[in-house]
């Protein structure tokens, strides 16, 4: 990851402000883990406070929803009761956008995932999420696509309607002005 990619003082101040508040409004998302650890993790690594920063800035709204006794990782995904504003009308990746013959979107959910420092939640992420509450139910949101689906052409997307999860698909090269991506961050 570059150097640049710190926040000023200020930023680092307000931005962790800003997670505490949310985490604290939202225990239901992370019961049994405790802002100070959390906080401690953040602390020691500056390019993932901005990768935070890039989630929050792009309308992501990011808190914790678990932990990894196995990696020792808090996981932050992006708990937006919709999918990100900053980050829609993305076709799936870079090869769906150059495949594109008119009309092509800015960026990839790939990319831009990539450019920030997250990843796409895969399927089973996704669930995990919709566990903690109701995700998604006016938008969708791309989800990290197995190779064998990739290959064929396809990428996968979620939402929430008529009380469950729905996992689809669509072709890679698409894009819709409700349909964005969730990201996750592993600290």
């Amino acid at each position: 990851m570059e150097s640049n990619r710190k926040l000023s003082k200020e930023q680092r101040v307000e931005l962790l402000s800003l997670l505490q508040t949310r985490f604290e409004e939202n225990r239901n998302r992370h019961s049994g883990i405790g802002w100070d650890k959390v906080l401690a993790k953040l602390e020691k690594s500056p390019e993932k406070l901005w990768s935070l920063g890039e989630m929050e800035r792009t309308g992501g709204e990011p808190d914790v929803i678990g932990y990894s006794e196995a990696t020792d990782e808090y996981l932050f995904v992006d708990c937006s009761a919709e999918s990100p504003k900053g980050r829609r009308s993305l076709c799936y990746d870079r090869e769906g956008l150059e495949s594109r013959k008119k009309f092509k979107p800015e960026n990839t959910a790939e990319d831009l995932a990539d450019s920030m420092g997250i990843t796409l939640l895969t399927e089973e992420e996704y669930w995990v999420l919709q566990k903690i509450g109701e995700f998604d139910c006016k938008t969708s949101s791309w989800l990290k696509t197995p190779a064998a689906v990739r290959e064929l052409g396809g990428a996968l997307f979620a939402d929430f309607r008529y009380g469950r999860v729905f996992v689809y698909h669509n072709s890679a090269p698409s894009y819709y002005a409700a349909r964005g991506f969730r990201g996750i961050l592993r600290i």
